[in-house]
């Protein structure tokens, strides 16, 4: 049996539904985010099965795009939990065939209060789509599934009209970046901007060592202090950095001792930052362009604040 074969035509049985959805869409997109956007409460979503999986995922997406939103299931709505609808919100229903009983049970109550319904259904004629004040309509001419029993295409049309709608709402909201990150502060984005400098910057038990140290000293303290490399200060001032990869050079010389002074063999004009507030990702992006492992942070007067290295970079996430 060629699966890979059975794998294709399912996707595009359901990419060409997608497709007849997209050039069918009228102004019952713009009623549906007309109707949202002027709530003072929150977009309810409902559904029982696959209709309810999705629906989950909806009032997630909506959540995490600005568009306070949550999941209510029916079965519990009709045991108690209709109290979590207010008269400032709004229910979006999802029934494939429009008569799910127990979603159809739940109409009445919240018709009963004038709250806003957006039905997603195939039938406008159906139950749901006659209670509706907006009808999103679910129209396909294949399930994907080769009996045309399980919810296949229809979910997958389900879901993107949910998506569909909740960028709308994002357009029409000025949603940005920054919005999305303050509602996702634990994801990459969410690293990339709002995590800085002095919150990934080591400030205790740095490698430093005044510049008249004797390298042989300079190596010790440079082994212990796991960097990579030691700081050379004077009154607590940056003067010089000395690497490993300096030490490596320094060998090459003909006038190497390890009785001379550590500065001697160092850097001493190394790259460092006073701004600790500076973004994480931004500091990455100088580290890479430099073609440095680390970054000495310092106030403007040069004294050591503390040094940022790529490994703290790659380890909190930041890209």
């Amino acid at each position: 049996m060629d699966y890979a074969q059975i794998a294709k035509e399912v996707l595009l049985t359901e990419a060409k539904e997608l497709e007849n959805a997209a050039f069918s869409i009228g102004e019952e997109m713009k009623s549906a985010v007309s109707l949202i956007a002027g709530l003072k409460g929150k977009l309810i979503i409902s559904g029982v099965g696959k209709s309810g999986l999705v629906g989950s995922k909806m009032a997630a997406t909506f959540a995490s795009t600005g568009t306070s939103s949550f999941f209510l299931h029916p079965t519990e709505a009709m045991h108690g939990d209709l109290g979590m609808i207010s008269k400032d919100d709004a229910v979006l229903a999802i029934s494939y065939s429009g008569e799910s009983e127990e979603l159809i049970k739940i109409l009445p109550h919240v018709k009963r209060f004038n709250i806003p319904l957006i039905a997603m259904a195939k039938d406008k004629h159906s139950t749901l789509g006659q209670y509706a004040d907006v009808f999103l309509p679910i129209n396909i001419e294949k399930e994907a599934c080769p009996l045309g029993a399980a919810p296949t295409s229809s979910t997958t049309l389900t879901m993107a009209l949910g998506d569909a709608l909740a960028v709308c709402m994002m357009e029409h909201r000025g949603f940005a970046k920054e919005d999305f990150a303050s509602f996702h502060p634990g994801g990459s984005l969410g690293k990339m901007l709002f995590v800085k400098i002095k919150d990934l910057m080591r400030d205790k038990n740095l490698p430093i060592v005044a510049p008249q140290t004797p390298l042989q000293e300079a190596i010790v303290t440079m082994s212990e202090g796991r960097l990579g490399n030691v700081l050379i200060a004077e009154n607590d001032a940056l003067k010089a950095v000395l690497s490993d990869g300096d030490l490596r050079r320094a060998l090459m010389r003909s006038d190497f001792c390890m009785e001379s002074e550590a500065i001697t063999y160092a850097n001493q004009d190394p790259k460092y930052i006073t701004e600790e507030n500076m973004l994480a990702s931004d500091a990455l992006k100088l580290i890479e362009e430099h073609k440095l492992q680390h970054l000495v942070v310092t106030d403007e007067n040069k004294k050591i604040k503390g040094v940022l290295h790529i490994h703290d970079l790659v380890e909190a996430g930041i890209k």
